[in-house]
């Protein structure tokens, strides 16, 4: 048993902390919202009256947070409560100088740190299906590895200090490509006269197959785990999918890379969101498509 503080208790983070609690381990955690702190402490997470109590006495600390001012803010306040020698694991997903800026606080107090952000949605937080993507030292990694392999199906290290972060927004940039891409095919079929399960058949098995079509298909039947047979609940709502396709544009431009593609999925998205469906699964940008926008 391995006591853990978790900081951040929402949608992802609450399902997350639960299945450390199922895997056997002490967790005491924390968030700002009543109705999060209330959800886990029903899932056997016992609640802490501020940031820096959950972490007091834990070997291992983890946070699930908006973005990378919260992050940054957050370690500036449990660290110094935090014990030496302790691990704190970032699986927020924010940008990768925030990322660093957050291993360089930990540095200074003494403590290892990852940046392993998460692939899979709320689906694979209550699973315990998520991949890690993460960054940091290599003996952070190996601490932290059969923690993170109790919340999810695989955890890779990815390099150093933000190296996480950077695997997390392009792969999320060719998610966010790669749905609109298998959205405008539907929409075409639709027009031609072609039946879902019939491009389907044929794009799932040949050179059109990929994770968006497969696992995730934007139209009902095909697929029916995926959001579109729940009147595109999420799942990755459409305004997180936007957050990162942000945060690739940004990492872009400081980088110098050219990612047209990139942004042109993030002003589609952006459209979207502020159409009212920013807490609509991101594969519903179908519907978008299908009124003729984008």
């Amino acid at each position: 048993m391995t006591t853990i503080g978790f900081i951040g208790l929402g949608n992802m983070g609450g399902p997350m902390a639960a299945n450390l609690v199922r895997a056997g381990h002490r967790v005491t955690g924390f968030d700002l919202s009543a109705q999060s702190c209330e959800a886990a402490r029903a899932a056997g997470v016992a609640i802490a009256v501020d940031a820096p109590g959950a972490v007091a006495e834990a070997e291992v600390v983890l946070t699930m947070l908006p973005a990378g001012r919260h992050v940054i803010e957050v370690f500036g306040t449990i660290l110094p409560a935090m014990r030496d020698g302790a691990l704190v694991i970032d699986c927020s997903t924010i940008d990768v100088d925030s990322a660093r800026k957050a291993h360089d606080i930990a540095v200074e107090k003494n403590c290892l740190s990852l940046d392993a952000p998460v692939s899979g949605g709320v689906g694979g937080a209550q699973g315990a299906t998520l991949t890690f993507m993460a960054g940091g030292a290599a003996e952070a990694f190996a601490k932290a590895e059969p923690i993170l392999l109790q919340m999810g199906r695989k955890a890779v290290h990815c390099g150093e200090a933000g190296a996480g972060q950077a695997a997390k927004i392009c792969n999320n940039m060719i998610l966010g490509i790669s749905m609109i891409g298998v959205a405008e095919a539907f929409v075409l079929a639709e027009k031609l006269g072609l039946s879902h399960q019939a491009l389907f058949d044929v794009a799932s098995t040949s050179s059109g197959q990929c994770w968006s079509l497969t696992t995730y298909c934007p139209v009902p039947g095909p697929v029916p785990t995926s959001p579109a047979n729940n009147d595109y609940k999420p799942g990755f709502a459409a305004g997180l999918m936007l957050k990162d396709l942000g945060l690739a544009q940004e990492a872009s431009q400081t980088s110098g890379a050219t990612t047209p593609l990139g942004e042109h999925a993030r002003a589609i998205y952006e459209r979207f969101a502020q159409g009212g469906n920013e807490g609509v699964d991101f594969s519903g940008i179908v519907r978008y498509l299908r009124e003729g926008r984008g």
